[in-house]
């Protein structure tokens, strides 16, 4: 398989329009950066061929980004990665090993007041 190297905000990006077309403006207010940032990485992974930009049926002045086939493929490779490293951790550490990580993972996350962040993916990674 190719490796792929997408920059946080890029990965946000491509991931964010996983779940449907976006508008620049709409995908910049889910990641919780301005649009300049938002749009910076939309041109990147448009160069690279994981987004297009669409016609927004609903709007004439606006464009909507959204996933290419190589993009979609790029989000299902990842899937499938992450969960071949889930059920090899399972045969390796055994799942009650593996399910207590996991859960202290939460658990952590709980304490640390990040939920809300990673499960809108805006948390950013540590400086």
């Amino acid at each position: 398989m190719a490796r792929v190297t997408i920059q946080p905000v890029s990965s946000s990006s491509s991931s964010h329009s996983g779940c449907g077309p976006l508008t620049i403006s709409a995908l910049a207010g889910r990641l919780g950066v301005t649009q300049q940032a938002a749009s910076k990485s939309v041109v990147d992974l448009e160069k690279r061929g994981y987004l297009s930009r669409e016609p927004d049926p609903d709007d004439a002045r606006a464009r909507q980004v959204v996933l290419t086939a190589r993009g979609e493929a790029v989000i299902a490779a990842a899937r499938r990665h992450r969960a071949a490293l889930d059920s090899e951790l399972r045969q390796s550490l055994g799942a009650d090993r593996v399910e207590q990580a996991r859960q202290l993972l939460i658990d952590t996350i709980n304490r640390l007041g990040a939920a809300p962040a990673l499960r809108s993916r805006t948390a950013r990674p540590p400086r």
